[in-house]
């Protein structure tokens, strides 16, 4: 039953064949008997096509076309073939892209699809091969009128917009300011542009130096530059970074520029610098007039004048003499002449001369004249009497010490006598005199002091407390009748009296810091004793290495435990930051810190120094521990059991611990900070200040 049906289908295919062929037959057999004249349009390319090029149509009855119609309205009649299946023409170069018509007895074809065309944009060349900006380019080639920028190096472009002219075959364009020689290319200017490059390059013409004159020339004169091209620069650049725009300029034409030379204009190339900014540089240095000097006198005082001679003089701008010292040039001075007064200051050495430019010229070496110490006398006196120096040039003089490092005091002078006043204090011995450029000149005998002054030979207390007494060590003691303190502050109070000491009361309004007691005798004499260091607390030496002020110098600051924090101190001591105490409980990092190294210095002879602080304590907080560790547990001198528990009756006070030992590693590392250890503790009273290293 299978089978039977296959048969049947294939039976069935055959007829239908059969059907077909037969109806073509029959078909072929009418056309033959009426022939179809009807012209119908296959297909027309090649597409896109270039103007100038053939273009096709395949179809039937072309023939019959009588004329076919490209875009916009070109109507074209004459074929270069046609037949019936093939019509062919040249496309004329003012074609567009559109729509084809063809036109036949029956009525118009028109193609479904649009002509397109090829449109290579090409340089042929341009002319002329060498422009100056401002001149007009001519551009030839092919489908320049596609082309919406034209580009000249260094990118710079000129947009169809602003050309002269535009044609399929040529642009005509104004050479921008900017352009620089290279080659030239042209884009459509689409998002995603076609840019097409001239084969050779455009040679843009610069500026050209032909000469520079003159040649050295002076600060603040004219200088003539000439050449070709000129008219192109618009800045000039000198020497030194000087830049000179073309408003600065005195003239400006194509051949030549005249510019004024600024006043610290330095020797180096001329640059001229077009719109273009390809720099075009001298082929020479610019080189600067420097003056020439000569100088009189030679040998003179400070605070004389020298007249200076020679050329060019106004361009000095500053003189030096000997030990680096300015000196001051008059008002008044001219091209040929000035006068300049010697510094108080300078010493013997050459004067140099430098123009605002830098440019120096070296004078004569000049020699200061120094006083001259002949005699004095009397040659002994008590302290505040007179003593008279001769001499010459002692109008120099403006100091004059005694041995003891005092000075006297200058009376009446002139340039070969002067009196001078012994000062309290002074000792037997040399006289010098200090020059005003501080050349010293010393006497040639000894100066005897005469005088009935106690013998004083030490101080028992190292420092000088308000309120407390000091006690002065020597011989002859008895003598003395009065005592004056630093800021002149009158002793009121003493002590134990006896020809060997005197015990003094230091007034509470004594001037704090380092000074001298002046001490009176019942006979009227004066005397100096040694410089003291006056105050409540240690003073701080160049000697001592501090930890930390807590103003933020010394070590990092940082608080642990809540029980300090840093700010002003209640009680004033020198009007910067303090740690101050909080309440707390228990064992407590108080200011610390486990996590930064080299935060405090390191010390590499500790069994030479003693740890101070400086501390006001307004209310006690008895029986709290104390201790420093300096690199962490291995270096941690104990400070004691009651470090807070007196009172300072609201002074400033320095506490000194004098814990450490050779030995101990203190190098900057490790935890380190101060540890408390208590019960319940109340620390509001506490201030410290100058944590610190001090030289025992």
């Amino acid at each position: 039953m299978h089978k039977r049906l296959i048969k049947i289908r294939v039976w069935a295919l055959l007829f239908a064949t059969l059907c077909t062929v037969g109806a073509s037959v029959f078909l072929t057999s009418c056309e033959k008997e009426k022939e179809d004249t009807t012209v119908a349009l296959y297909s027309f390319g090649p597409m896109p096509i270039a103007r100038g090029a053939e273009l096709k149509f395949i179809g039937a009855n072309l023939d019959r076309v009588t004329a076919v119609v490209l875009p916009n309205n070109i109507t074209i009649t004459a074929f270069t073939t046609k037949s019936s299946t093939l019509l062919t023409l040249t496309v004329p170069q003012e074609a567009m892209p559109g729509l084809v018509l063809l036109k036949t007895p029956d009525g118009d074809i028109t193609t479904k699809t649009p002509i397109g065309f090829s449109e290579p944009i090409s340089i042929a060349g341009f002319a002329p091969a060498t422009v100056k900006a401002g001149d007009e380019l001519t551009v030839s080639g092919d489908y320049l009128n596609l082309v919406g920028e034209l580009i000249f190096t260094d990118r710079v472009s000129v947009l169809a917009a602003d050309f002269t002219s535009q044609s399929r075959t040529e642009i005509k364009v104004v050479v921008p300011d900017e352009a620089q020689t290279g080659k030239i290319a042209v884009s459509d200017a689409e998002e995603d542009p076609i840019i097409v490059y001239s084969e050779t390059s455009l040679t843009v013409k610069l500026p050209a130096f032909t000469s520079i004159t003159p040649n050295p020339v002076k600060a603040g004169a004219a200088l003539t530059i000439a050449g070709t091209n000129l008219d192109l620069v618009e800045t000039i650049t000198l020497g030194g970074d000087k830049v000179l725009s073309a408003a600065d300029f005195v003239s400006h034409t194509a051949t030549e520029i005249v510019i004024n030379v600024p006043d610290d204009t330095k020797d180096g190339k001329v640059t001229m610098i077009p719109a273009s900014k390809v720099n075009v540089v001298s082929a020479d240095d610019l080189v600067m007039v420097i003056p020439t000097v000569s100088v009189t006198p030679v040998t003179l005082k400070n605070g004389q004048d020298i007249t200076v001679t020679g050329t060019d003089l106004d361009l000095i701008d500053h003189v030096t003499f000997g030990g680096d010292k300015q000196g001051i040039i008059k008002a008044g001075g001219t091209a040929t002449q000035i006068l300049v007064t010697v510094p108080d200051d300078a010493i013997t050495g050459v004067v140099t001369f430098f123009t605002k430019a830098d440019k120096e010229v070296a004078g004569p070496n000049l020699t200061m004249i120094d006083p001259v110490f002949t005699s004095f006398t009397p040659t002994s006196g008590k302290p505040n009497t007179d003593i008279t120096i001769t001499g010459t040039d002692l109008d120099l003089v403006v100091d004059v010490i005694f041995t003891g490092d005092i000075s006297g005091t200058i009376g009446t002078r002139t340039a070969t006598q002067m009196a001078v006043t012994i000062p309290v204090g002074a000792r037997t011995g040399k006289i010098t005199m200090v020059a005003r450029n501080g050349t010293t000149v010393q006497s040639a005998i000894d100066l005897t002091v005469e005088s009935n002054l106690p013998d004083f030979t030490s101080f028992s207390e190292p420092k000088g407390t308000p309120g407390q007494i000091l006690t002065l060590n020597g011989t002859n003691m008895l003598l003395i009748k009065e005592l004056i303190f630093p800021g002149g502050i009158y002793a009121t109070a003493y002590g134990v009296k006896t020809d060997t000491k005197v015990e003094v009361y230091v007034p509470a309004n004594v001037a704090s810091g380092y000074g001298q007691i002046t001490m009176i005798t019942y006979e009227g004499e004066q005397g100096l004793l040694p410089s003291l260091f006056f105050g409540g607390t240690d003073p701080i030496t160049p000697q001592t290495i501090m930890i930390t002020n807590f103003n933020g110098g010394g070590a990092t600051q940082s608080t642990w435990g809540g029980v300090v924090t840093f700010g002003t101190p209640s009680v004033v001591f020198d009007g910067t930051a303090a740690m101050l105490g909080l309440t707390g409980a228990g064992w407590q990092w108080t200011w610390a810190q486990n996590w930064d190294n080299n935060c405090r210095p390191p010390l590499a002879h500790p069994e030479d120094y003693v740890i101070k602080m400086d501390i006001c304590i307004t209310t006690p907080a008895p029986g709290v521990e104390a201790g420093f560790c300096l690199k962490g547990w291995d270096t941690a001198p104990y400070l004691g059991n009651n470090v807070f528990g007196t009172s300072t009756n609201g002074n400033w006070v320095t506490l000194t611990f004098d814990v450490l030992s050779a030995g101990m590693v203190i190098d900057g590392t490790g935890d380190w900070g101060i540890w408390i250890n208590g019960g319940n503790y109340d620390l509001t009273g506490v201030m410290i200040d100058n944590l610190r290293f001090d030289p025992k």
